[in-house]
Order: C-alpha cells, then sequence, then structure tokens
C-alpha cells in the first residue's frame, strides 16, 4: 500500500531530525528501507523536493545532502554554517541580508526564488 505524501514527508523529516548532520537522498533512502524495503529512490527525491519547496528541509548545494529545517523563514534567508569538521549545520536567521541581496539582484534584473546562504569553517567545538 501506498504511503499518503504528507506521512512520506514526515517519515524523510523524522529521518532527517535524527541526525545531527546532513544526510544525502541515498542515505535517507537506506534509513527507509529498514522499515520498508521497496521504497525506490525517485520517491525520497520526489519527497525531498517537496520539503524543501515547502521550506520544511534545505538542500546543502555544496554537499549534495539535506538537513532539516529549524527556523521559520518568511521573508528570511536561512544562513547555513557548516563546520568542515564534524559536519554539523546551524541554522540561522539572516533577515538583515533579504534586501541586501534582493538590492544585488535587482542591479541586473535576477528574479530569485529562494535564497539560501551556506557558510563553510569550523564550528566553535572543533575550531578549540
Amino acid at each position: 500500500m501506498r504511503k499518503r505524501a504528507t506521512v512520506r514527508q514526515d517519515d524523510v523529516l523524522n529521518v532527517l531530525n535524527a541526525r545531527d548532520k546532513p544526510m544525502t537522498a541515498y542515505e535517507i533512502l537506506e534509513e527507509l528501507r529498514a522499515n520498508e524495503p521497496d521504497i525506490a529512490p525517485p520517491t525520497v527525491y520526489r519527497t525531498l523536493s517537496a520539503l524543501t519547496d515547502q521550506g520544511r528541509a534545505h538542500r546543502l548545494e555544496s554537499k549534495k545532502a539535506f538537513v532539516p529545517c529549524r527556523c521559520s523563514h518568511d521573508e528570511s534567508v536561512p544562513v547555513l554554517a557548516i563546520c568542515e569538521d564534524c559536519g554539523v549545520v546551524e541554522e540561522h536567521d539572516g533577515s538583515g541580508l533579504l534586501p541586501k541581496l534582493t538590492e544585488l539582484t535587482d542591479q541586473s534584473a535576477f528574479c530569485a526564488d529562494r535564497h539560501i546562504v551556506e557558510i563553510h569553517g569550523q564550528c566553535c567545538r572543533c575550531a578549540a
């Protein structure tokens, strides 16, 4: 029996929330296969696409991995600080960046669909 999309999205979010590091679609698939051996990669990709479109998850473009959204991003910019050593991702509210980013893109008449800022470095635990 096929699961409803909302149930599937909850399953994927539960997997993402159980980890403190980003996960690839195939890592998520393997976790889900423990309880659902027949689940196929396209199902996970469609679900992740829906979750990112809804703002309930973020795709880390640089890592080709996903993290759950931990903030509200109405009129905001998610700023994701990614530790290169331990892999932890901290999410920050970049509301103050939105006007500046809009000003930059307006100069070339670029219409942004979404804003996500990734910052790579070391978290305070790894930098110490």
